[in-house]
């Protein structure tokens, strides 16, 4: 009976796990977070994107005695975009704009990671959006230009 309580725990745990990761898509970087991120930001900016804001996650846990390994969060987007995605459901708003995260694991290596349009569609109930191939080519572009050697 015990043996099987701490099976169910344990299964439990790793679905909570699991979902946590749906629609994440994550990209190996071969590059600093910095670096990366100051990739990425450049791309954005080239390709006629909004920079809404670059925050350093590790830099506000430093200022409350807190460390974090590097960790930037870089806030995006355009309302050609944004507003026909909007259109399928107001309620993608909350999902907008388009955030990207660089961060290093606890092994050193850096990440790239952002929510797919697909999965934010499928959370709103619009799977069938138009500008979800869209905007999901235009992200997979950016982030891989970011990422690459």
């Amino acid at each position: 009976m015990i043996v099987r309580a701490i099976a169910m725990a344990g299964l439990m745990a790793v679905s909570l796990f699991a979902s946590a990761a749906d629609g994440l898509v994550s990209l190996k970087s071969p590059h600093s977070v910095q670096a990366t991120m100051d990739r990425l930001e450049s791309i954005v900016e080239d390709k006629g994107l909004n920079v809404f804001a670059r925050i350093d996650h590790a830099a506000g846990a430093e200022k409350v005695g807190q460390s974090l390994r590097p960790t930037q969060l870089l806030i995006f987007g355009n309302p050609k975009g944004g507003t026909p995605f909007m259109q399928c459901a107001q309620s993608v708003g909350i999902d907008l704009p388009l955030k990207a995260l660089v961060w290093e694991d606890e092994a050193g290596q850096v990440w790239l990671g952002y929510s797919a349009p697909s999965y934010i569609a499928e959370r709103h109930g619009v799977g069938d959006c138009a500008v979800v191939p869209k905007l999901t080519k235009a992200l997979e572009g950016m982030t891989k230009a970011a990422v690459a050697k």
